[in-house]
Parts: structure tokens; sequence; C-alpha cells
């Protein structure tokens, strides 16, 4: 008897040092687990977009202008070639934002109203600071910052410098109950009062329950990023980039999943049809057929090119042969955006509206560090999360 508890004894501290030798893998695996559990998610979906009147009542020009705000995440300052000349070293370059800056106007002094995503959006959405408006940090999923800050540290590297503040963190309400109050006045709701039809597409980040998703913020209809990868990630068509230095990208392709929502926050989830930037795009331009006899807001908020690094194959191979691969997807990525830009503005001409659409294109902020491509912002000082240029010009 003594014997076997001694075994017993034994066999317990072998499993625990194992455990903890593989407690990261481990920790990933259970967030793995959480998060398929978590919602179901059905198959894509035909989606009911409004349409305005068969015959307009008064021609394009005679009408308030339609409105198309295209904002990108984390697009540095140097990805777009009207600005630094373009991705690895100027070889990357797009053709159809620079075009949108040569026929209108180019904004070289415009800074976002944050160095970080769901702040620098609310700010946009309601014209209001922080200070104002109560909301002034981004939220993050549940155990995002400390797991992706302990999985840096068991790398021997720091996580991403002014992420993550615990003593912040217990003041702030549950993950869930965070976003823009819904008391705040969007932009979207005051075009509504005045005729317009809003739409909503893509990221949001401002809340997705008590009143504070997009859908209850003023806009009309909302297609919703419910989840965060652009592509499964075993799509044949995608090509995937991990970022195996990073504490917070290994948790991101742990936590996230390929699902969208409509007009309805984080419940009935549905696959998107297709890799995230061209299906928004598809779907925003079924938005500018439907809607082409009536003003209209679009708010088309790409998730392009945050992390997790996911291409099309296509867009990959078009880009040519760039080290390092992670570069080489982004670059990716960037193209994807820029060719939306294009076939949007496409849109507006045969359904004769460019010339009645004020399109804006922008930024949530500048590049982020923790990809490692420090070449995202040049020539700036800094990068997304620090109020240097980098981080905040756009």
């Amino acid at each position: 008897m003594k014997k076997v508890s001694i075994f017993g004894v034994v066999l317990v501290l072998i499993l625990a040092g194992l455990a903890y030798m593989n407690q990261i893998p481990l920790m990933l695996a259970l967030v793995k687990i959480q998060s398929t559990m978590e919602y179901e998610v059905g198959p894509p979906r035909d989606l009911p977009w409004s349409e305005g009147p068969a015959q307009a009542a008064s021609e394009p020009g005679e009408r308030p202008p339609n409105i198309i705000l295209i904002v990108a995440d984390d697009l540095g300052y140097n990805d777009i070639s009207t600005f630094g000349g373009g991705l690895a070293g100027g070889r990357v370059k797009t053709p159809h934002i620079d075009q949108l800056a040569a026929e209108g106007a180019v904004f070289t002094q415009s800074y976002s109203g944050a160095a970080t995503c769901a702040v620098s959006r609310a700010m946009l959405m309601t014209g209001r600071y922080p200070t104002r408006t109560g909301f002034a940090f981004t939220p993050m999923p549940a155990g995002m910052a400390p797991i992706g800050m302990r999985i840096s540290a068991s790398m021997g590297r720091g996580g991403p410098s002014g992420i993550y503040y615990p003593q912040i963190d217990e003041m702030k309400p549950p993950y869930e109950e965070q976003g823009l109050p819904a008391e705040e006045v969007t932009v979207a709701e005051v075009l509504r009062d005045r005729g317009y039809q809003t739409f909503h597409i893509g990221k949001w980040h401002l809340g997705r329950t008590g009143g504070m998703a997009p859908h209850e913020q003023g806009f009309n209809q909302s297609l919703l990023m419910a989840d965060g990868l652009y592509l499964p990630e075993n799509d044949p068509n995608v090509v995937n980039a991990r970022l195996d230095f990073d504490g917070l990208d290994k948790f991101l392709w742990a936590k996230l999943g390929f699902a969208n929502s409509f007009n309805s926050g984080d419940e009935d989830r549905f696959e998107p049809g297709g890799y995230l930037t061209d299906y928004w795009t598809d779907e925003s331009i079924k938005i500018i057929k439907a809607n082409r006899n009536r003003p209209f807001f679009l708010y088309l908020a790409h998730w392009g090119v945050h992390t997790p690094l996911q291409a099309t194959r296509e867009d990959y191979e078009a880009v040519g042969d760039i080290q390092p691969h992670r570069l080489r997807v982004y670059a990716a990525m960037v193209r994807a955006i820029d060719r939306s830009v294009g076939r949007l503005n496409a849109a507006l001409e045969a359904e004769g509206l460019a010339e009645n659409t004020i399109v804006v294109f922008t930024s949530d902020n500048g590049g982020a560090d923790y990809i490692g491509l420090p070449g995202v912002n040049q020539p700036l000082r800094g990068w997304k999360m620090t109020n240097f240029e980098g981080g905040l010009r756009v």
C-alpha cells in the first residue's frame, strides 16, 4: 500500500511538472475550447438590405449627398503610397486610394481621436472626447491582455506597452458591458433623423448589448463583425502569418472564429460569404445599388489590416516575392483594402452617384509595432498605443 501511495505521489508530481512545462499550450487549448463552445455559427446567408424607391423623386445633384465612410484598422502611414511611398520600399502601391486622394482633398495633418481603435472610433461616431463620453479604454475579451502578457513574458519579452494596466482593469465593468454609452448621439442618428438611410458594415467595438449595438445607435441596418478571422485558418484560399514572437497574436489565433451577425449584436451568428474585406465590399455594393434613389450613409469599418494576418492566396501571389513572409501577407491585406476602395468607386460611377457622394477614407490609428514590421509608419516616430505621430497621424 505504501508503494502505491509513493507511486501516486510521484505520478502527480510528474503530471504537475508536465503541466507546468506546457502551461502556455494548455492555456491556449482551453481558450480555443471555450470560444468554440460559446456560440453556434450558422451557414452564410443572403441579407435583406432595405431598398429605396424604383424611381428617384429628384436627380442625384438635387438631393443631399450620399456619404461613405471607410475606416481601415491599424493602417500605417507608409501603407498608402500617396503618403509614405508604399510598403516594401515602394513596391506595393495603392492605386485606388491614390486616385481618391488625387481627385479629392488630402488631409496631410489629419490626426485620429486616439491611438487605440475603440476610443478613436467612438470619437469618430460622436465628435466627442473620451473624457466627455466616459469611454476611454479599448474593451478586450476576458483574459486577452493578462494571458497575452503572460505568454510574452514566458518568451522573454514584454507585451505591447500601454495595453494592460491591472489596476484599471479592476475598475472596468465586464467586457460585455463596455462600450459607447447608449445615450451618446452618433453621426448615424443625426443623419437618420435628417432622412438618410444609415448602414453599418464591419467592425464596431463600441458595445453589443444594453443599447450599444450599431443597429441601436442610429444605423437602420448593421452587418457586424462578430468574430475576428478573415477566413477559417484552414481554408484553401487563405495564407496565414502567425507571429510566434507575440503573445497577443497567439491568443487571437486561439480565441477568434469566423462569424458575422445581422441586426442582432452578439446573437444569431453566421459565416461570412468569403474573405472579410471582399465580402463586406460585396455587401456594400449591394447597399449602393439598392439605395441609389435616396440619400444613404454607409459606414464601412474594415478589419484589415489588424491581426491576425490573413490574406487571400490571390493577393499573396499578386504582391510578389516580398520578405519576410509576414510582410508579404500584410502587403496582400493592404492590396485588398485598396481594391475595396476601387470597387466602391466603380459602383458609384456605374449607378451615376459619383458626383453626389462624399467618400472619406481613413484609419482608426497608426500601424502597430507588435506585428514586427518597422517600416509601416515611416517616416513617423511611434506606433499604435503611443501618442507620437506614428500612433495618431492617419
